[in-house]
C-alpha cells in the first residue's frame, strides 16, 4: 500500500487530512470578498501558529466555510476547528465591526460543524488490503 505525501515525524509516519465545514450564525451572508480574503490570511496564520496546515479554504454562498486541513495525529481535529473558529471570529469582528449588526450577541459562527476524514485510498481498498494480510505468509 504505497501512498504519496507521507509525512515522517519522529515517532510516526502519517497522512491525516480533514474536510471541515461550518456556517455563519443564522446563515447570514456576511462573508464578502474582502472578508474572505482576510479570513484566508487569518486561517493560515492560525494554522502556522498552532501546528497544522490549511491547504485550501473556500467560502460558499457568502455564509459558510469549507476548509481542507492536515495535521500530525497528536493534533485533535476538534482543536483545529476550535482554533480556526474562535480566533477568526474574534479578529474578524474587531476588523469588520459592521457585520455585528447582522448577528445576535456578536457571534460570527454557528456552534456546530461538519468534519470528514479525507484519504487518498478508499475504504474498500483499505478493507481489501487488511483482509489480504492474513493470506500472506
Amino acid at each position: 500500500m504505497k501512498k504519496n505525501n507521507l509525512i515522517h515525524a519522529r515517532t510516526c509516519v502519517y497522512h491525516m487530512n480533514y474536510h471541515l465545514v461550518w456556517s455563519v450564525k443564522y446563515r447570514r451572508k456576511v462573508l464578502n470578498e474582502t472578508i474572505e480574503k482576510r479570513l484566508k490570511e487569518i486561517f493560515r496564520d492560525i494554522a502556522e501558529e498552532k501546528g497544522f496546515i490549511v491547504h485550501m479554504i473556500e467560502v460558499g454562498k457568502l455564509d459558510h466555510i469549507h476548509a481542507f486541513v492536515s495535521a500530525h495525529p497528536k493534533v485533535a481535529p476538534s482543536y483545529m476547528v476550535k482554533m480556526l473558529k474562535g480566533i477568526s471570529a474574534r479578529k474578524l469582528l474587531l476588523e469588520f465591526p459592521h457585520i455585528k449588526q447582522y448577528l445576535w450577541k456578536g457571534r460570527l459562527w454557528n456552534s456546530s460543524f461538519y468534519i470528514e476524514t479525507v484519504g487518498s485510498i478508499s475504504e474498500d481498498a483499505i478493507q481489501k488490503y487488511i483482509a489480504n494480510q492474513s493470506k500472506r505468509g
